[in-house]
């Protein structure tokens, strides 16, 4: 039986707002909410996400990397717990993606 999460993702004007864990239990139910609203998005809000794990960010640089692809650079507004030492360890920029 797949564990409870309290995350969630909505769509708030340009931006993408998650709550709660991105973690590995949140991700499976968070991907096609995440994606049925990427179009046009410009900013993702994370300043209410508790924490992040390797799943939780494969997400939001999987997320970011569609972004870039339909020709938006987006923004990540705040920095959960997780978030910083998992971009240094993958070495991806302020934008989750790979330095050229």
């Amino acid at each position: 039986m797949p564990a409870a999460t309290d995350a969630s993702v909505q769509r708030d004007g340009d931006a993408l707002v998650f709550t709660g864990a991105l973690d590995r239990a949140a991700v499976a139910a968070l991907w096609p909410q995440a994606t049925a609203h990427l179009a046009g998005v410009q900013r993702f809000v994370l300043t209410n996400v508790t924490t992040v794990d390797s799943a939780g960010l494969a997400l939001l640089s999987e997320l970011a990397a569609r972004a870039r692809a339909s020709g938006t650079t987006p923004r990540f507004d705040g920095q959960p717990a997780g978030l910083a030492d998992l971009q240094a360890a993958y070495r991806l920029t302020p934008e989750l993606d790979f330095p050229a």
